[in-house]
């Protein structure tokens, strides 16, 4: 991910992604300018893992759309944990990238 230029969609439902694997993720989500679309609902990721991946996004400029499904505690600490920080980040993403970003809780 950290290198491939083409991949546009990631789909990682499902994988038992923990905390180590969703820093792996958000170190690659740091310099991707391709991936326009991720997946990661229904995995093990705890609040270390959502704060790296929020760090991620907040570096990445070409995701579109997180989807994120029915997650429990664990994805909601995504924007939890970081708090007020990451909620205006997502906004600025949002204007930057005129209203088509978006995360979806389904």
């Amino acid at each position: 991910l950290k290198v491939n230029s083409s991949l546009l969609e990631l789909f990682l439902a499902s994988n038992d992604i923990s905390d180590r694997g969703a820093e792996a993720l958000a170190e690659s989500l740091k310099v991707n300018s391709s991936l326009q679309y991720l997946r990661l609902d229904d995995n093990i990721i705890g609040d270390d893992g959502a704060q790296a991946l929020a760090a991620g996004l907040m570096k990445n400029r070409s995701l579109l759309g997180l989807g994120l499904g029915e997650y429990g505690s664990s994805m909601w600490g995504l924007w939890h944990t970081l708090g007020r920080q990451a909620l205006d980040e997502a906004e600025k993403i949002k204007q930057e990238r005129g209203d088509k970003f978006f995360i979806s809780w389904e």
